[in-house]
């Protein structure tokens, strides 16, 4: 069903023409399959360009499959895996992590979204000690499931913590360029440049149709990457129709516009609720979301206008978020919209 233009997910967004453009220029012609083609190794080289050159990149279908084959790399089953309760690698993808590593998920409760060395801490013990999991992966998200942001120096000391502490710092990266904008920093100086070790980088969620990339930033943790990946149902076989949008997103900076436009229209959206009297906002607008507490009674009639997701039913507290194609009409429409359950 063709719904309208929804505020729930930027997985709900179409896909960007310039991108769609690189799926029917790479449609022409027969290639080899699997990644031996010229448009993987193009889209490996921007990668290159963007995060440096000592890294191993791989295209994979989707951000739970990205996840999931990178932490199979990195851990054995009697490994944990240490993240924030809200962590979507633990609320969202269906225990898959888990599933496929055998590792025992440790998280930990916060506020924002966010770890810090203190609270890693606390999950570093028994160590060495054979009746408990041996925690081997930090895993935090950048921007949280809480659109929270990661400072550039808060990046380096939790990477700092953990090298000094043999663990690996893994980062998911499924909104890593509403990030970035939100930083005003470069995808380098994120990653690369503050100690992370592994990534998924998203591409899903700003333009592209599918597929998803696997970073390494040490790349002789990747040495069996390739089998896993097969054995995880995520090697596809025409690599092209990945890596030739990656290519897309980063000629002439299009993964930027698209992450700055879907910013600056979360922030349209924050500032038109706060003028909405019965809204009550509950968290800083960071990147592309916006999570407020609306009125029990006018959720689901706002949701048969506009779809969007209830975050915390105890609360009330639903996200909005928005993406490279929300227009400044789409917003007017939906307050318009809001006004009018309000007052009805």
């Amino acid at each position: 069903m063709r719904i309208p233009k929804s505020f729930a997910s930027d997985n709900n967004s179409g896909v960007h023409p310039a991108v769609m453009q690189a799926l029917q220029y790479v449609n022409e012609g027969h290639y080899t399959g699997y990644g031996d083609d010229p448009y993987t190794l193009e889209a490996v080289a921007k990668f290159k360009q963007l995060l440096g050159d000592n890294i191993a990149v791989f295209f994979v279908y989707n951000g739970t499959g990205a996840n999931t084959v990178l932490l199979n790399t990195v851990t054995r089953s009697y490994h944990s895996i240490i993240c924030p309760e809200s962590a979507h690698i633990n609320v969202d993808e269906c225990g898959a992590p888990s599933a496929v590593t055998g590792c025992k998920m440790e998280y930990i409760r916060t506020t924002d979204g966010k770890l810090t060395p203190e609270l890693v801490a606390t999950m570093m013990h028994g160590i060495g000690f054979e009746h408990h999991s041996q925690p081997k992966v930090v895993s935090i998200t950048q921007s949280t499931e809480l659109g929270t942001l990661y400072s550039l120096a808060e990046l380096k000391r939790l990477a700092d913590y953990c090298h000094a502490h043999d663990l690996l710092l893994h980062l998911d990266g499924a909104r890593i360029a509403n990030a970035a904008v939100a930083l005003g920093c470069t995808l380098k100086e994120m990653t690369t440049d503050t100690g992370i070790d592994l990534m998924s980088f998203g591409g899903t969620k700003n333009g592209m149709m599918f597929g998803e990339a696997a970073v390494f930033f040490r790349p002789e943790l990747a040495a069996d990457f390739r089998y896993f990946r097969k054995q995880g149902m995520q090697l596809h076989s025409k690599m092209r129709y990945i890596s030739a949008q990656f290519s897309a997103l980063f000629t002439n900076d299009l993964w930027y516009e698209n992450a700055l436009h879907s910013n600056m229209m979360a922030q349209k959206l924050y500032n038109e609720l706060l003028k909405v009297e019965g809204i009550t906002i509950t968290r800083p607008c960071e990147v592309n979301s916006v999570f407020a507490i609306l009125p029990a009674e006018v959720i689901p009639r706002m949701q048969e206008k506009y779809f969007f997701y209830i975050w915390d039913e105890t609360t009330h507290e639903v996200r909005f978020m928005t993406t490279f194609d929300t227009s400044i009409k789409d917003i007017d429409h939906f307050i318009e919209a809001l006004k009018q359950e309000l007052s009805s």
